[in-house]
């Protein structure tokens, strides 16, 4: 197949282009190349092309002749995401509405978008994806409306298939220290100590990169009569923690002895989820890795880069940073277009 990915030089989209590559399928990348400064571990997987440009002025002859789109190229999760909620319902919301008009005018006939956990915000029971949305941030308010917008344009030439991401974590050459399990990994490596920011008691699912990348795969390529206008929620339910067992986990496998909570620090994002619809949905799917496994690979991927606390802390894996760095250069404006 040919396939186009947004975000192709992101956290998940480095992984999934070469998990793509691998299974032999032609792949694009798409993306406005915000973070390529940075790279963390492995080899660079070589696309059939690579289009530099922000989703916001995607066209239709961008994207005509594909057989797939896997679109990931949005503005990330808090803390960037309530910088500016503004910016973030252009970018995030009107983005993906441009490059879904787009690629339905071109004929473009699988649309696979990559949605987030996070669209459940809090909630005391499991949900799953009959659930009721209950977004609590911008990022999430624009999750639910992109997957509200691709289902009200699905037709019989267009099927969009909504993936609602557990929290990821693991290895990837774009790897974000942003993230929950990334994070706490990259504390107990640099300073052997992990110091939270919350008071540990909010439930999160978190699924593996590789596994959210397989998930994709399959999204893209079954026949649509599986997977056209479905929801499912990517991840495993034997993988829903509190964050701070995260920690704990984290900590047996790092060799750390002292975790700090933060009793003052409230994350009202609290819920966990079931994920039994996808691999009821698509049973070739089962996610491979836990988080201890997860902790595991961490480790000897810091060992063989020998990182340091200055990478560690450095603007190239941290999305915020990067952002506010380019602005400070000027190469960005306001609403995070490249200046000329």
């Amino acid at each position: 197949m040919k396939i186009l990915v947004t975000g192709s030089e992101g956290y998940i989209g480095s992984c999934l282009t070469e998990v793509l590559t691998k299974a032999g399928h032609s792949v694009t990348g798409l993306d406005t190349e915000f973070f390529s400064e940075g790279w963390f571990t492995g080899e660079r997987t070589e696309l059939s092309a690579s289009i530099r440009k922000d989703i916001r002025a995607v066209t239709a002859q961008d994207v005509a002749g594909f057989d797939a789109i896997i679109h990931l190229a949005e503005l990330s999760n808090d803390p960037l995401g309530q910088i500016n909620a503004d910016l973030t319902h252009d970018v995030n919301h009107n983005g993906t509405k441009r490059l879904a008009d787009a690629a339905k005018k071109a004929g473009v006939p699988r649309f696979v978008y990559s949605s987030s956990c996070s669209v459940y915000g809090a909630s005391d029971n499991v949900s799953d994806e009959t659930s009721p949305t209950n977004p609590l941030t911008p990022y999430a308010k624009s999750k639910v409306l992109n997957e509200q917008y691709l289902l009200s344009i699905a037709d019989e030439t267009f099927s969009p298939v909504i993936l609602r991401n557990a929290t990821v974590y693991g290895v990837s050459p774009r790897i974000r220290f942003d993230l929950a399990v990334n994070n706490l990994a990259g504390l107990a490596w640099t300073t052997k100590v992990i110091k939270m920011d919350s008071d540990g008691t909010p439930w999160r699912p978190f699924v593996h990169v590789l596994d959210v990348c397989e998930a994709m795969k399959l999204a893209a390529t079954m026949p649509k009569k599986v997977v056209h206008k479905q929801i499912l929620n990517v991840g495993n339910t034997r993988s829903n923690y509190q964050i701070r067992e995260i920690a704990e986990i984290i900590g047996k496998v790092f060799g750390v002895d002292e975790i700090t909570l933060n009793p003052q620090g409230v994350d009202k994002r609290n819920y966990r989820v079931n994920f039994d619809k996808i691999t009821k949905t698509l049973p070739d799917f089962r996610c491979k890795m836990d988080v201890e496994a997860g902790a595991k690979e961490l480790m000897e991927a810091f060992r063989k880069t020998t990182m340091t606390s200055e990478t560690f802390t450095s603007r190239y894996y941290t999305r915020l940073k990067m952002i506010q760095h380019l602005k400070a250069e000027e190469k960005l404006d306001e609403q995070l277009y490249w200046k000329e």
